[in-house]
């Protein structure tokens, strides 16, 4: 039997789709790719163009030059991000698996009480100076785990993964203990094995906010070498230029503002870009995880 035709209806359906989603994702492309075009014009021809190209007339690559061959600060933000990445991440999936997996044992004394406590940490917030001074008083000011330690178990991420581990079947785990397993070794080797969507996807989450957030490293961070890319760069679009100078070689024609700017953008954005087509099938997976059961 031939597949049946399109109707009329479902061929209009389908080219107005189809355009609405070329235009949407026109949106969302030409203001990056105008971004990319800045970084790569001359003074002169910003001077003659304006601020803002979507096609350069020549490629320059003084913007790139001058941020990573000139100097250390770019690199060296490079690495304290990547650290911060690398290093925040495992520890936060550590610390959240575990109690995440205690928390969902029904047979653990005083869970609801905790729970609790966990879920109020949610609602009310010390606020700015009391976490200011505690940080300080711990002595964790101006170095790179206070990028980590104050963050490490994230009270939603907490509760995604405790309600993961709950639908679980428990016969798995009575099979352990009757065979002699430990709690440690029922997580590590049947629980975390099972749950690698949700544990990939809870790991996006912690590993994005690593890399996007400026905010307490602008405040805990006095130390420019401890500084992570985001911190830089907020400071470059807001004045146009680099503040330690003594990191950057001197250039007899620096780079215009505009330039200097979308370089950075370009420069802290692309990474990212490149790692998540490869985790988002993780990603989608652990969303879905649980929606089905049968």
């Amino acid at each position: 039997m031939s597949a049946l035709k399109p109707t009329a209806g479902e061929r209009i359906f389908d080219v107005f789709n189809i355009v609405l989603l070329t235009v949407l994702s026109l949106m969302f492309l030409v203001p990056f790719l105008a971004v990319l075009s800045t970084s790569f014009i001359s003074a002169e021809e910003s001077m003659r163009r304006g601020a803002f190209v979507l096609i350069p007339e020549k490629i320059d690559f003084g913007a790139y030059d001058m941020l990573l061959n000139r100097g250390m600060i770019i690199l060296n933000a490079y690495k304290v991000t990547l650290f911060r990445v690398f290093a925040g991440t495992f520890l936060n999936l550590l610390f959240t698996a575990t109690l995440a997996y205690g928390l969902s044992r029904r047979t653990l004394p005083g869970r609801n009480q905790l729970v609790l406590v966990i879920f109020l940490t949610m609602i009310f917030h010390g606020g700015l100076i009391p976490n200011y001074m505690l940080i300080d008083h711990l002595g964790l000011k101006d170095t790179l785990m206070v990028l980590i330690l104050p963050g490490l178990i994230s009270a939603w991420n907490l509760f995604i993964l405790r309600n993961f581990f709950m639908t679980l079947p428990e016969e798995l785990e009575e099979s352990a203990v009757i065979d002699g397993a430990t709690p440690a070794v029922i997580l590590r080797k049947i629980i975390i094995p099972l749950s690698m969507p949700a544990i990939a996807t809870i790991g996006l989450f912690y590993a994005v906010h690593h890399w996007n957030d400026w905010f307490g490293a602008s405040i805990y961070i006095n130390s420019q070498n401890n500084l992570p890319i985001q911190v830089i760069m907020r400071n470059i679009l807001l004045t146009g230029i680099i503040h330690d100078e003594t990191q950057i070689e001197f250039i007899k024609d620096p780079p215009p503002a505009a330039t200097l700017k979308s370089a950075v953008i370009i420069i802290s954005t692309l990474p990212i870009l490149f790692v998540y087509p490869f985790i988002q099938k993780y990603f989608v997976k652990g969303i879905m995880v649980g929606s089905i059961k049968g």
